[in-house]
């Protein structure tokens, strides 16, 4: 029977992921969509490789409105599954509505050369107007070649048509003429990243960061590589942009670093030439001469510096000439931003995605309007955008105080959200009571768990484990096993401690050492006995889940290889593979295939399996509850020591219940 215990531990330990995708789906079921959303999501979050319940959580967010997150879910399903038209047609029709249609476009664009006549029809109301705008501004170009509108629009409609050589020529056309528009630097970035032009790409970048608007500039920072720019990269940026000052001082700097003195006293020098009024620069020139004995040429800058507006860079200067401060003058206060603007300027931010900027300026609000609720709200979504997590709890917190009924619901539900994905201790209980014709017995497995979430080791989750490992009759079989009689469950409640990892698609590992107690007096079974085990879980799931609101076919994979002491220190592989179709939300029917072997080579641990069965669950159940009957042939791949007959059938019925604290 221990073959029996240990497919039902394997399934029970890798199903219980699921029961958080169950209520997610009862939830749907009902109606209750944002529930169902947090489920899935929490669901996903163990298992982020599983299709189905990623693709009905995207239906679910459609059904809430939020098309934009919709759309971002089916582009993951979408990259998982390129194949899936369904999937494909729902992303291109959401990335159009919601302003991405260059992406819309290129999925139509895919769909109707495979002959898909709606994507045909949808790509040529795309394209269509973006040709046609095209053709128009050429025209006006070849009678006004200096038109900046012109040269822009016709970039923004060539980037939109995905031709990014056209949309490179006219933004740098763009550029030229009107350097101050130093956004257009990004979308030259962008259009020679699409041509695979890297190092042109990244000069652009490396322009629109230094010296350009703030959200301009953490645009391009976010797009540029994580190390530190070279030398050559930097004099690319200026070739493109001469004029920027920021960038050119930094390459002065640079070259300071690196004790390269005649090459910065050079970037200082055009620097002081094009703009005078930059004292910090003039001054370090100053240095630079004086440093090699260049009074001469040295002094009108330091006097330039000295008659400036800097008074602590002036000091700086005396002091290299060993000259006395000059005595502080009290600072001319400087006058606030008004609430009111600061606000504007946070909600304008946050609107366009700026979410560092629009912290920045909800902060100033916040300080000038400690009530405003709704920018307390504002300030846990930009938080938690930005994945600082700790201070969006506490703004939503906060918010979810407010007088307004809608911003305490909104800050309410995102509170709830993310304090419980926060929880430092996550209690688990499941339990599977199944009964099996071939022994004539019933079983219970059952497993209460407690996790500790470690903030530095995300993926690793110390626990407590309590199981129930029992069945009716506690009867031996006429079997012995290396001197050792073989029961048909253990009739024990095994106390331990242990690990496991958060799945990482789909793969786990976990280890566990306690004691084993039983409640049964048997002979030559201890009462209490030292248990270890451990092993790696392998779970796969495609396709349409049970709940889920339309048919579908699924497939299923749960392998599980376990060490346990008490089976003689042995090493058992379980493989439990389904196909079959969701024919109802309430109904699965699946064939099966298992295969259990083992390292000791004992005849209970090598068979195959095969049959079908059905998974379904009604409405008198609780939601987290389901049903499944599985009709099986199975035979011994072993059969030394076998009592019985080396083929059996096998009737297995049980309930599968389980929840999440």
């Amino acid at each position: 029977m221990r073959s029996v215990l240990w497919v039902a531990l394997t399934t029970s330990q890798l199903l219980v992921s699921q029961s958080v995708l169950d209520r997610a789906y009862a939830a749907l079921r009902e109606k209750r969509y944002d529930q169902a959303i947090a489920l899935f999501r929490e669901g996903l979050q163990a298992e982020p490789g599983r299709i189905g319940p990623r693709k009905d959580l995207a239906y679910a967010l459609l059904k809430t409105g939020d098309t934009e997150e919709a759309r971002d879910q089916f582009a993951i399903v979408l990259r998982a599954d390129p194949a899936d038209t369904h999937v494909a047609m729902e992303f291109a029709f959401l990335a159009y509505e919601t302003k991405q249609p260059l992406e819309a476009r290129r999925v139509f664009d895919r769909l109707r050369r495979a002959g898909n006549a709606t994507a045909e029809q949808a790509f040529q109301n795309i394209d269509k107007p973006l040709a046609e705008g095209i053709a128009r501004w050429q025209a006006a170009l070849r009678e006004l070649p200096d038109n900046f509108s012109g040269h822009e629009e016709l970039a923004k409609l060539a980037a939109l048509r995905d031709d990014p050589a056209l949309a490179a020529q006219h933004f740098l056309k763009a550029w030229i003429l009107k350097p101050a528009y130093r956004n257009l630097l990004v979308d030259l970035a962008l259009a020679y990243r699409a041509m695979g032009k890297e190092e042109d790409a990244l000069a652009a970048l490396l322009a629109a960061s230094r010296g350009a608007e703030p959200r301009t500039a953490e645009q391009a920072k976010e797009l540029l590589p994580s190390r530190y720019p070279y030398v050559y990269e930097f004099q690319r940026a200026l070739a493109l942009d001469p004029a920027n000052v920021e960038l050119r001082r930094e390459l002065a700097y640079l070259h300071l670093q690196m004790d390269a003195k005649a090459d910065a006293e050079t970037q200082f020098a055009e620097i002081a030439r094009t703009n005078p009024e930059d004292l910090l620069s003039t001054a370090q020139l100053g240095f630079l001469k004086l440093a090699r004995k260049d009074m001469a040429g040295a002094m009108p800058h330091l006097t330039r510096v000295l008659e400036g507006s800097d008074e602590a860079l002036a000091n700086r200067v005396r002091a290299a000439l060993k000259l006395p401060p000059a005595l502080r003058k009290r600072p001319d206060a400087q006058p606030a931003a008004s609430p009111v603007e600061a606000k504007a300027f946070a909600l304008k931010s946050y609107e366009k995605g700026y979410m560092k900027d629009a912290l920045k300026y909800l902060a100033i609000a916040h300080e000038s309007d400690p009530l405003d609720f709704e920018v307390m709200l504002k300030l846990g979504w930009a938080n938690n955008m930005l994945k600082q997590d700790d201070d969006a709890v506490r703004w939503f917190d906060l918010a979810r105080r407010a007088p307004d009924d809608a911003i305490a619901a909104e800050a309410h539900k995102a509170y709830k959200n993310l304090a419980q994905a926060r929880e430092n201790v996550a209690t688990t209980f499941w339990i599977f009571p199944m009964f099996s014709s071939r022994w004539r017995d019933a079983f219970t497995y059952s497993q209460l768990k407690s996790e500790i979430k470690f903030a530095r080791l995300p993926r690793f989750r110390p626990y407590f484990s309590a199981r129930l490992l029992a069945d009716a009759r506690g009867i031996e079989r006429s079997s012995v096993t290396n001197g050792a009689p073989q029961y048909l469950s253990e009739s024990a409640g095994i106390f331990g401690v242990g690990f496991s990892t958060v799945p990482v698609h789909g793969v786990s590992v976990w280890a566990e050492g306690g004691t084993s107690l039983s409640y049964r007096a048997r002979p030559g079974v201890p009462r209490a006995a030292p248990d270890y085990r451990g092993g790696i879980v392998v779970a796969k799931f495609f396709g349409t889940a049970l709940g889920a609101e339309r048919p579908g076919w699924f497939t299923e994979s749960m392998n599980d290889g376990v060490f346990v002491s008490r089976f003689d220190n042995d090493f058992l592989i379980v493989s439990q593979n389904k196909f079959g179709k969701t024919v109802h939300p309430n109904v699965q029917l699946f064939a099966a295939a298992n295969v259990t072997t083992d390292t000791k080579r004992q005849y209970w641990a090598n068979f195959v399996e095969g049959g079908g069965g059905v998974r379904t669950r009604w409405p008198g159940l609780p939601p987290n509850v389901h049903f499944t009957l599985q009709v099986l042939r199975g035979a011994h791949t072993l059969n030394r020591f076998n009592p019985r007959r080396p083929n059996f059938f096998d009737v297995r019925a049980g309930f599968w219940y389980a929840i999440t604290r």
